[in-house]
């Protein structure tokens, strides 16, 4: 017969009371990421100045940079940092912390390695830029061989990081100490889950690569197919650990719990495992032998991609709304003011839903089969995807981290009172940069493109819109740094403090919410997300049209 043994505690106390093996990985772990985010951020600022003309740099130099930003910002640090916060919050589900401590210290190692043979990858032969395309590398297959090494590594570890996790989440099960997962064990085991299958597609995207390069196999023709399959996953997965987030933070934040049960939590993170492969199709929306009914597919499918990601938000935001006016809060937005801002945390989490309301209007413009050939090799593919990778999720990763890494050092953020302004800077930056990234898009401005003057054949305004760009990308850069490098101090042995206790900072007077307490800013969120999106896109429509030239490619995304 088994039982449930309630976990006491908070996240917090839960966190600091892990064995000391448990809490130096991770803390290790959390700091590796930081590191690649701080590398990656600074070639991604170079490159941002280098378009706008205010640094010179020759075409090779800065195709590496992008290339040292797309692979350290895209896929080390969101998938470092993930899966140091996927095992922090596994081993925390079951009292006696992580299952398979030896297992995923091989992960975090491999991962290492990997960055290592990326970065040296990056840095020597033709410039590879984030996807490794094998044609740029034909006649150097051994930089080939040394790039791809990188990915393969962390596509290994992308399989045994998650596995020691899933064996952490059963360990209570298996061992008869509980009889069901919680709702964030739930969505930490499909979390887990879709990790171990992107580290798979990512084995299965670079190995006939790293083959042709050995002289083992042919060239491999299928790379694009198969990158792009990749991509779909290292696009979407973020998001669900963003939501996973959200649920577990504003609960440790703000002491409420969703009005709508575990069951229904439970629900909505299974959505992921619905919506989010079959939708894969847009990436291929560039390949000029593709099907129309392909593409019509495409187009219909995608708008289902958006679906967990906007019901997990409705819950979240309803929940909290719903505590607030139980407790007398008043006005439409007058239960904002119960949340706790002062906490950098929280002002991460909230720019973050911010972001990600721009970053779906945008993103519902691309994923249309009609606009998708005209817009994917333009600028706006950049401007609009920043708001999700830096403006959503890397937000939230920095706040979970904000939140674990103190609690495994016992140890205090540097300047909390300068961290929780710099969200709220890091998007205004990417407003500046994200609007003008769109509207350069939406005028025919080529990405993957270092001078955009074409030697003064192109109109003026591309130059300038560029300048915004790089104007939004520093004061975006600067206010990101800053918060890592304020998450990060808690690494340092000075910063420690003596333990003490860690709980909500709001004051429910009321256990359960009022029926009569109306939760209306979610609904009305949506629904002005829906209608950006028809704005957006009849603004993309009109635009295009008055181009002269229609520009159409295979390049995917």
């Amino acid at each position: 017969m088994t039982h449930e043994r309630p976990m006491a505690g908070t996240y917090a106390q839960r966190l600091s009371a892990l064995p000391s093996g448990d809490r130096r990985l991770l803390s290790s772990m959390a700091g590796a990421a930081l590191a690649t985010l701080a590398l990656g951020i600074l070639g991604g600022l170079m490159t941002a100045l280098a378009r706008a003309g205010f640094v010179a740099i020759v075409p090779e130099t800065a195709y590496r940079l992008l290339t040292v930003h797309g692979v350290s910002t895209f896929f080390y640090w969101l998938y470092l940092a993930q899966a140091a916060l996927l095992l922090g919050f596994a081993a925390i589900e079951d009292t006696n912390g992580l299952a398979w401590r030896r297992v995923a210290w091989t992960g975090f190692l491999a991962i290492i390695a990997g960055f290592v043979f990326s970065m040296a990858g990056s840095h020597m032969g033709t410039p590879l830029l984030y996807d490794g395309a094998p044609d740029l590398a034909a006649d150097e297959p051994r930089m080939l061989l040394l790039f791809n090494l990188g990915y393969l590594l962390l596509g290994v570890a992308l399989m045994l990081l998650p596995t020691a996790a899933i064996a952490t989440l059963l360990a209570p099960r298996r061992e008869g100490r509980r009889d069901r997962l919680s709702a964030v064990g739930f969505a930490l085991f499909a979390w887990a889950g879709f990790l171990i299958v992107s580290g798979f597609a990512a084995v299965y995207a670079f190995l006939p690569g790293t083959l042709w390069a050995l002289g083992l196999a042919d060239f491999p023709t299928t790379h694009s197919t198969n990158w792009h399959i990749l991509l779909h996953n290292m696009h979407y997965l973020p998001l669900m650990a963003t939501v996973l987030m959200w649920y577990v933070l504003v609960q440790l934040l703000t002491g409420a719990n969703s009005i709508f049960g575990e069951r229904f939590s439970k629900l909505v993170f299974t959505m992921y495992l619905v919506f989010v492969p079959p939708t894969s199709l847009y990436h291929m929306f560039l390949e000029p032998d593709l099907p129309g009914i392909i593409v019509t597919a495409g187009s219909i499918l995608s708008l289902l991609v958006s679906v967990p990601t906007l019901t997990a938000f409705l819950v979240i935001v309803m929940s909290v709304e719903r505590h607030a006016r139980a407790n007398g809060a008043s006005g439409f937005f007058g239960w904002l003011g119960y949340l706790p801002w002062r906490n950098p945390a929280m002002t991460a989490i909230g720019a973050a839903a911010i972001n990600l309301a721009f970053g779906l209007v945008f993103a519902f413009v691309l994923i249309q089969g009609e606009l998708a050939p005209l817009l994917s090799d333009t600028f706006f593919v950049p401007g609009y995807f920043h708001f999700f990778t830096v403006g959503t999720v890397s937000l939230t990763l920095l706040a979970a981290l904000a939140v674990m890494l103190p609690a495994l050092r016992n140890a205090e953020l540097g300047r909390p009172s300068l961290l929780r302004v710099m969200p709220w800077l890091a998007t205004a930056g990417l407003l500046i940069f994200g609007g003008a990234g769109v509207a350069a898009g939406y005028l025919g401005v080529p990405r993957r493109v270092v001078e955009v003057g074409y030697g003064d054949a192109t109109p003026p305004f591309w130059r300038s819109l560029m300048t915004f760009v790089a104007a939004g990308g520093i004061l975006m850069a600067v206010a990101l740094l800053i918060f890592a490098l304020g998450v990060a101090a808690t690494l340092l042995p000075w910063r420690r403090t003596s333990p003490r206790s860690a709980g909500p900072t709001v004051d429910w007077s009321f256990s359960q919410p009022r029926l009569d307490a109306a939760a209306w800013l979610g609904p009305a969120s949506v629904l002005a997300i829906v209608a950006g999106m028809y704005l957006f896109t009849a603004i993309g429509f009109e635009l295009m049209q008055s181009l002269p030239i229609i520009a159409s490619g295979g390049g995917g995304h």
